[in-house]
């Protein structure tokens, strides 16, 4: 069911969620909506908007932001009433846009959103409505596909929620399940003391991660060309998730390209037909390629 008018829900929790020390701050943030008419009505892959007080420059309330669900249909950690999101902070410099802002601006300024969300503590209440999305979810028939996830930063959201929707569940899916998460640095990765004790319990899910500013950096999109991925890219049940900053599908499409694999889970047209894929450049991408039934994107 979806709300049409905001309700109040209440600070349950509100907790780091990185592997360690990092210049970024993303928490893990559960929120109490029994009583309400979203108790139990949110899907993981689905999103909440989420209100936050004041008003902006212009003395208009501030836009509704969404937030992914980062908790299984059942709720965080079992309560029905109670659903999750991964915020994080954003933390910029000015950078003049418009012809009368003043060019020597760079003052340091914080997102509307992120940060009152990060700074909740237990008990407040936070004005949310929703659940939006209805196509970046789970089949009806779990067993009948094998799945891939792909993630980076805060992308890991809706897989969080699909992995315990998948795994953890009165009828766990036996289905092969696979996560690649995304991160510059090791201390960057989300949840990941979740996803190693998922896979330490469940054989049937592999954990890998791709860390792109340590030794040997490589991104989500380099490791699919490891020879353990081509039997599950090549098979047709798989489906490919995508979660993350917009183009990261792009290298996708490159390496499945490359591996002649591409044909499940993209549409290839116009000049990238006759140019081998290392020579793909994103302008081409945006407008000749589209991802099939069996890849499903979320991007931010």
């Amino acid at each position: 069911m979806r709300s049409r008018q905001p309700v109040t829900a209440r600070v349950v929790s509100n907790e780091t969620c990185l592997k360690g020390k990092s210049a970024s701050f993303v928490r893990h943030l559960v929120l109490d909506v029994s009583g309400t008419p979203l108790a139990g009505a949110f899907l993981p892959g689905q999103s909440f908007g989420v209100l936050t007080p004041g008003v902006d420059g212009g003395g208009r309330p501030h836009k509704v932001r969404l937030y992914s669900i980062a908790s299984p249909s059942w709720g965080e950690s079992g309560a029905a009433g109670h659903v999750s999101t991964t915020p994080k902070r954003l933390i910029d410099e000015f950078a003049p846009q418009r012809p009368e802002d003043e060019l020597t601006d760079h003052h340091l300024f914080l997102g509307v959103c992120s940060n009152y969300l990060c700074d909740l503590r237990p008990g407040d209440p936070v004005r949310i409505c929703g659940p939006s999305g209805r196509r970046f979810l789970l089949p009806e028939v779990t067993a009948a596909h094998d799945y891939l996830f792909l993630a980076t930063g805060t992308g890991i959201a809706p897989f969080r929620g699909m992995l315990l929707e998948l795994l953890e569940g009165a009828s766990p899916c036996a289905s092969r399940v696979d996560l690649v998460m995304g991160a510059p640095y090791t201390t960057d990765l989300l949840y990941d003391d979740l996803f190693r004790a998922l896979a330490e319990r469940h054989p049937n899910f592999r954990y890998h991660t791709a860390i792109s500013r340590e030794a040997g950096g490589r991104y989500v999109s380099d490791c699919l060309r490891d020879d353990a991925f081509r039997p599950m890219l090549a098979g047709v049940r798989t489906l490919i998730y995508q979660c993350g900053i917009p183009g990261m599908q792009y290298g996708v499409y490159r390496v499945l390209a490359e591996l002649g694999l591409e044909a499940g889970y993209v549409r290839i047209g116009g000049p990238l037909e006759k140019l081998p894929p290392a020579a793909w450049t994103p302008a081409q991408m945006s407008r000749h390629t589209r991802p099939t039934e069996r890849c499903l994107l979320e991007l931010y």
